[in-house]
């Protein structure tokens, strides 16, 4: 982090912080200032992490053309790997519904099973009409 700044460089900041800001003050001036160094970081990190990509993807649109060129066949390992990571990536990306639409047909199946049995147990039997109305009479 400090590449350029030795360790006297790094003595001399802190005891003119001392003195400007005062012992009750440094600490709270510290944190902040490592706060704003760390929130540049991660915004540099995430910024790098996007280029990287957008590279990747350019490169494996710019494999995929030339893939296309080339009819699919006597392709070059690189150019192959290529296209084994974009159809790894469509299979990963269509797994998630067709599980969902797995699981949807069973949750609807559960339903109608538990809509039969709702329906059988609600329905009054001669028996319980009896005793509701026994019960009222005393």
């Amino acid at each position: 982090m400090f590449d350029g700044i030795g360790f006297m460089e790094l003595l001399l900041i802190g005891i003119i912080g001392l003195v400007v800001l005062g012992p009750e003050r440094l600490p709270v001036a510290v944190r902040t200032v490592t706060g704003w160094i760390r929130a540049m970081k991660r915004m540099a990190n995430s910024v790098k992490e996007e280029l990287e990509q957008e590279l990747n993807i350019e490169q494996l649109h710019k494999d995929l053309k030339e893939a296309e060129g080339k009819g699919l066949s006597g392709l070059s390992p690189e150019l192959q790997e290529s296209i084994d990571q974009l159809k790894q990536a469509a299979e990963s990306v269509n797994r998630p519904y067709k599980m969902d639409e797995d699981s949807v047909s069973d949750a609807n199946k559960a339903v109608d099973v538990n809509k039969d049995r709702n329906a059988s147990a609600t329905e009054p039997s001669d028996n319980t009409d009896k005793k509701i109305e026994s019960q009222a009479k005393s």
